[in-house]
This record gives C-alpha cells, structure tokens and sequence, in this order.
C-alpha cells in the first residue's frame, strides 16, 4: 500500500538535507562565477569555523545566541504563530540586563548578579512579545503583522533610550557604559584550554539545557500537548478543552522570554555593554533556524552551529579570497533560508514517490 505522508525520518532529515545541498551548490556556482574554486573556498570555511579549535570555540559561540532566537521562533510555531519579532524581542532582552547591570554590578556579587541579569533579559523579552500575543488571542490581530511592527518599534525605542539615557557624559559612542568585571559571563576556556582565548561562555551550556527543556516539554507535557494541538487545530483543540487565548499568551510569552535570554551571550560574554543594533540580525537567522531544525531539539542546534560556522568561517574566507566579499555569507544565509523556508517542500514529492517505489520493490522481491 502507498504512503501519502513521508516518514518522520525523511521529513525531518533527508529534506532539511537536500535543501542545505541544494542551497550550497547555488553558493558553489556563485563562488566559481566570482572566480574562486568553491572547493578550496569550502575548505578554508571548515577549517576556519570547525577543525580549528580555536575558529569552532566561535562557532559555538554565535550559535550559541542562534539557540535561543531559533526556540523562540519554534515554540511559537508549535501554537501555530510565526513569531517574527524575535529580533525586537532580543533587543528589549538587552535593555532589561543592561538595566539590571547599571543598576547593580557594583554592589552584587557575580552569584547574584549574572542570575538577576537572566531573569531581566528574560523578563523584558517576554513582556515584547505579550502584546502581539494579546492582539493575536483576543483580538485576532495577526502576530506576523504586530511582531514585524515591534521590530520597528523597539529599534526606535532603544535608540531614544541608548543616546538619551545611557551614553556616558562626553562619549561619543552609541553605547551604555562597560559594566563591571562581576558582570561578566564566565568563560569556557577556563576549564577548556585548548579553545583559546575567545568570547565562549557558560551561555552555550544554557542553551543546551534550554534545547533539552524544550524537548521535554514539547514532546512530553501535558502543556506540550495543548500547545501541538492548538497549532495543528485550534478548532478541534478548543472542543477538546484547550484554552486557546490563554496557550497562545502563554506560548508568546515563552517566545519572548527565549529571544531575551540571546542578548545574554552577545552581551555578557562579548562587548559588556549595550549597543545600537547589538542584535545583528540573530532574531531573523532564528527564523531560518526554526525552519531548517524543523522545531526538533537537535535539528535548531546543528542549524545554529551551521549558522555560526558561516559566519566564523565568512571572516576567513573573505580574508584568505578578496574576490569573495563577507556579503557572500548572507548570500548563502539567503538561500538557506529560501530552499529551507519557502521551498522546504520542494523535494517532497519527489523522496515520497521514491520511498513507495523502493517500499513496492521490496514486496515484489
């Protein structure tokens, strides 16, 4: 009997695959047309990001913030929402620890301090994302609308804030003061030598206990449930019980608080102060994350550290082939994005016809 529905091994693992093929061979044509070996290139960008301990110890790095805006993105579409505000909500996250920061660090020991710094990021995300949240529960407003206008607005918010309140008296710089010592996150070459001296952090340990959280949650709560439920139906969710306004709040505000929590490892583990467009465009990588991970634990962590190896990797690149500029990357961050995003089905039906032909085969034989 044929299948109508691909298996979860194929829809979860060979397409993702097949997409990331096909958007790097696309990257390997413009690489050549520029006129580069895409090869050579290929391997300048592995060693640099990946068997370089200290070009991984990067890559980790980046992905690590690409963890948090990649679940903030996949919670949300498990309720079935498209939060795009993770960017917006990753900025907000930072206003909240910068203030815990100027507010403390030079009275708190690092114990408290880093853990109140958690918490404010966390808090102020959430509190972004519960309005969107709102209008999408109670008054039907969609949250791609309201999350791409809190973009917007917590972009122009933060500029008001940063150049009106928090640059010091006489800088120049679009910045908030450097915290102090107690604040910063500590660092994993510490007790990992071999990574060098770079920005990895103990942030990258709390992402992967907050992929491990999810997991559980998701797959196998009683609230995990209702939330699946009401993203595949909502109707039918609701005659089963759910309370659909309150686990659409419920699952933005996880959003939310998720997005805030990257501002973390870009703040505390790197610059150590808050900054203009200190984002960098992590809020919208997530959405490709959440897209390429196919909202799976394992699936968002390896598309962030492919995400953070493009961009450790990039830099190198770039420097070793002045042919192939740092646009190149988001170039190639684009067409995952495409072949991920709006051509994920691309291959569908083409795997699908090849699984009942095999599957036939192997009954005749």
């Amino acid at each position: 009997m044929k299948t109508t529905e691909l298996p979860r091994w194929a829809s979860g693992f060979v397409l993702p695959l097949l997409n990331l093929l096909s958007a790097l061979l696309v990257a390997a044509l413009v690489i050549h047309l520029l006129g580069e070996s895409p090869v050579e290139s290929l391997q300048i960008l592995v060693n640099s990001a990946v068997l370089n301990p200290e070009g991984l110890s990067y890559t980790l790095f980046y992905a690590s913030t690409f963890v948090f805006t990649g679940l903030a993105v996949s919670i949300a579409m498990k309720a079935g929402l498209f939060n795009i505000g993770a960017e917006g909500q990753m900025y907000l996250g930072g206003l909240g620890l910068t203030l815990a920061m100027l507010s403390f660090d030079a009275t708190l020991s690092p114990w408290l301090l880093i853990p109140l710094a958690i918490v404010a990021s966390a808090a102020f995300g959430a509190g972004w994302a519960f309005l969107p949240g709102y209008l999408q529960a109670k008054r039907g407003s969609h949250v791609v609308v309201t999350t791409i206008m809190f973009n917007f607005i917590a972009a122009g918010l933060m500029n008001f804030i940063i150049v009106k309140y928090l640059i010091p008296e006489g800088d120049q710089n679009p910045a908030s003061r450097t915290f102090s010592e107690a604040a910063a996150m500590p660092q994993l070459f510490n007790w990992f030598p071999a990574l060098g001296d770079t920005p990895l952090n103990i942030s990258f340990i709390l992402a992967l206990v907050a992929l491990a959280i999810y997991g559980v949650v998701v797959s196998r709560s009683s609230w995990g449930y209702k939330l699946q439920a009401t993203g595949l139906n909502a109707h039918a969710a609701h005659y089963a019980g759910v309370r659909i306004s309150r686990t659409i709040i419920v699952a933005m505000l996880i959003s939310g608080a998720l997005a805030g929590l990257a501002a973390v490892n870009s703040i505390l583990g790197s610059t150590h102060y808050l900054s203009l467009n200190f984002p960098a465009g992590a809020g919208f990588i997530g959405i490709a994350i959440a897209l390429m991970g196919r909202q799976n634990p394992i699936g968002i962590l390896l598309s962030a550290v492919l995400f953070g190896a493009l961009i450790q990797g990039g830099f190198d690149l770039s420097l070793e082939k002045p042919n192939i500029p740092q646009e190149t990357i988001v170039f190639i961050q684009g067409l995952i994005i495409l072949f991920c995003g709006a051509m994920e089905n691309m291959y569908g039906p083409a795997v699908l016809k090849l699984i009942n032909a095999t599957r036939s085969n192997a009954r005749k034989g």
